[in-house]
């Protein structure tokens, strides 16, 4: 078996092209773009890049982009007034916080202060406490778990009563993704670090979800044959062969797994592009709500 690679740019390309026309007719009835704020803190160098496409991928749709870039060294205060100065702008319908933050940042305050109507990162607690409940849905939902829902709705794939394995249990990937799994009616099991016998586990699923930030961990013998493999990891490993001396790779070990796999996303090229682009959706939908519509 040869796995069928999912080429999360291509969709991502598709989805933004009609972004860019609701951008076009939001801007020709209203006279504004849709706007997205973003607070960066810090010079970490894969946050500071991810805020640069985001920037260029909302500007090439039409869409404002607005940056509040602060040192490692602001305190508290400092972020949260660049969070309320982006409550406080009607100009702007979305606000991302770029995580993670500083340390010494209180960093659940700081999610909390978003308002709750611009949370087009999905990460408020209210925002959050709806996905997990039943009977409840809420206004945004995290970007990265939404593009790996969309990739694995274009592939066709059955959710409901599959086995689904998430692999990693972070707030930003991991619990997310599971709650919109269960909301699809998949049964779920979540795994990480302590889990025990992680392969036998991972060897019942139809779809993986790999989000563990460990290079090539998950491999191919782990992997029920025709399974949907969504691998989210984005690492950097050296690679004395390429020209910058380094290269990314995913989770999952591709050599092997596309040998099992029925599909599997590219790294990167898959579930990157998605990201993006499903905050851009986010922020779209934020600025139809802002003027009592829905599209």
């Amino acid at each position: 078996m040869s796995a069928q690679i999912i080429d999360g740019q291509a969709i991502a390309d598709e989805i933004r092209t009609n972004i860019a026309a609701e951008v076009a007719r939001f801007q020709a009835q209203f006279g504004y773009p849709p706007g997205l704020g973003v607070v960066l803190v810090g010079d970490n160098p894969a946050s500071a890049q991810y805020v640069r496409m985001k920037r260029r991928a909302c500007e090439s749709a039409g869409m404002k982009s607005v940056g509040h870039i602060l040192p490692a060294s602001a305190i508290q205060a400092e972020v949260e007034a660049a969070v309320k100065a982006l409550n406080d702008d009607p100009t702007i319908h979305g606000i991302l916080v770029q995580l993670p933050l500083p340390p010494h940042i209180d960093e659940p305050t700081i999610l909390s202060m978003v308002s709750l109507e611009k949370d087009v990162d999905g990460f408020h607690p209210i925002n959050i406490g709806r996905l997990a409940m039943k009977g409840r849905e809420p206004l945004f939902t995290p970007a990265t778990p939404t593009g790996c829902m969309v990739l694995l709705e274009r592939m066709g794939a059955q959710l409901e009563g599959a086995n689904a394995v998430v692999i990693g249990r972070s707030n930003i990937v991991g619990m997310p993704v599971a709650l919109m799994l269960m909301k699809a009616n998949a049964t779920v099991t979540v795994c990480h670090s302590r889990t025990r016998d992680l392969p036998d586990i991972v060897r019942r699923a139809d779809v993986v979800i790999a989000a563990i930030g460990r290079p090539n961990y998950v491999k191919g013998n782990w992997l029920k044959p025709g399974a949907i493999v969504i691998d989210v990891g984005t690492n950097q490993i050296d690679d004395p062969t390429a020209p910058r001396g380094y290269r990314y790779v995913g989770d999952v070990e591709v050599a092997t797994a596309q040998e099992v796999a029925g599909a599997i996303t590219k790294v990167p090229g898959g579930v990157g592009p998605m990201t993006i682009t499903l905050l851009m959706q986010n922020t779209l939908k934020s600025a139809w709500r802002s003027v009592g519509a829905t599209t």
